[in-house]
């Protein structure tokens, strides 16, 4: 049994004059993920008079489009594939031709281990395998996930909902491990209820991984790449290995908190921000303004209201007094909080370790040390006794007649005074 890969003008030409029907997949909608071929033709020279529905005839011409893998199976058994677009010639005669396509020369392994061991006969059938990426399959946590945050300190849980998408990467595999026995036509919802209790225990440990790495929970929803990368390799044994398709990518549409952890978020976060005095010192005002604005609105009477504030301050005025101080302490402190000292320009640090701006240590007379760098008339600057970029020799040190300092250039690097000879 082989298949004859055609030319697309040979259809309609010479070789239109041999083969008998024309076979081409049954539409496919977006979430198709196998589905039988049907006739598309059928002349007056077939052998398939009856036109008995999915069998092909000897001579018949298979259509496959892009991103289509077909199968010519017998039996449950596959007999021939190929994973190329184009016109086959269905040849009963000849050995499998195989077109790996895409795949290379993974699927071989495969092959033997599905492939038909008889006798081809009239009784085959083409099957189809969308290998476009399946997208939108819906998910949502029945109950929340714990997720342990470090930066919350807690163990916080999270109710997740979106959607995400699967490939298939071996379709051989596939065909025989996740399409149900006899089957003619399969939707990702029709096989998707096992699938989609694994994904949501894959996404389970995805998520705890998530926390070991130090994600922060509030940022799980932006991390979606990260996250389908995490699911892979929880499900790589399950999917891909085992059944021949993989997770393609994750969207998260939202993200909820339960009761206890939305608690525990907002009281961490008023923590953080009561730890900067400027903002613990609004609050202790705006209580205070608060409580004021409250007893002059009171029915009693403001009079009568104040007297109460006051007497109730007298109590709680200490306490205010106290924090309003402290707080101001805390910024006064953070204002003064020392700059450190920039060196000044031209500093140098004597042996003894005096810091110094002149040619000589003000704590032991030392004279400053020379720098060991030096820049050669080309522009290169070097350490060495010659230049690295043109090989001159280093200058000699020359005492300057006019102040006494000694230098290595043309020119004194005290008052100016050039070099003489």
């Amino acid at each position: 049994m082989g298949l004859i890969k055609a030319a697309i003008g040979a259809v309609g030409g010479a070789l239109g004059d041999q083969w008998l029907d024309a076979i081409e997949a049954e539409e496919m909608s977006d979430t198709t993920v196998f589905t039988r071929g049907v006739l598309v033709n059928q002349s007056s020279r077939s052998s398939n008079k009856k036109g008995t529905e999915n069998v092909i005839s000897d001579g018949s011409v298979i259509h496959v489009y892009p991103n289509q893998f077909m199968m010519l199976v017998e039996g449950g058994k596959i007999v021939d594939y190929t994973a190329e677009e184009g016109y086959y010639k269905v040849d009963n005669h000849g050995a499998p031709s195989l077109f790996n396509g895409q795949f290379g020369d993974a699927l071989k392994d495969v092959w033997e281990r599905f492939k038909f061991g008889g006798t081809p006969s009239y009784a085959q059938k083409a099957y189809f395998v969308n290998l476009q990426e399946i997208k939108g399959i819906k998910f949502g946590t029945p109950t929340a996930v714990n997720y342990f945050d470090n930066f919350y300190n807690s163990e916080l849980f999270l109710r997740a909902h979106g959607t995400y998408s699967i490939k298939v990467t071996d379709p051989i595999l596939f065909y025989k491990e996740a399409i149900p026995k006899n089957a003619e036509r399969v939707e990702i919802d029709d096989i998707n209820e096992q699938y989609l209790s694994e994904f949501l225990n894959a996404f389970q440990a995805a998520i705890n991984k998530m926390s070991v790495d130090n994600i922060r929970i509030s940022h799980v929803a932006s991390k979606a790449v990260e996250l389908a990368k995490y699911m892979s390799n929880e499900l790589d044994a399950d999917w891909k290995t085992a059944r021949g398709f993989e997770i393609a990518a994750v969207g998260i549409a939202s993200i909820s908190y339960d009761d206890e952890s939305k608690k525990l978020i907002e009281m961490r976060n008023k923590g953080a921000m009561l730890s900067d005095p400027t903002v613990r010192e609004g609050y202790v005002q705006g209580s205070i303004a608060r409580g004021m604005e409250a007893a002059g609105s009171n029915e009693g009477g403001s009079a009568q209201a104040f007297m109460g504030m006051g007497m109730g301050l007298g109590t709680a005025g200490n306490f205010m007094g106290t924090a309003s101080e402290t707080n101001r302490a805390q910024m006064q402190q953070e204002r003064q909080q020392p700059v450190a000292a920039q060196p000044a320009a031209g500093a140098w640090k004597c042996a003894c370790g005096a810091e110094n701006t002149g040619k000589f240590c003000s704590n032991c007379g030392a004279k400053k040390p020379e720098t060991s760098s030096w820049k050669c008339a080309c522009g290169a600057v070097n350490t060495g006794n010659f230049c690295t970029a043109c090989g001159a020799k280093r200058p000699e040190a020359w005492v300057c007649p006019n102040c006494g300092t000694e230098n290595k250039g043309k020119f004194c690097a005290e008052c100016g005074h050039k070099r003489e000879g």
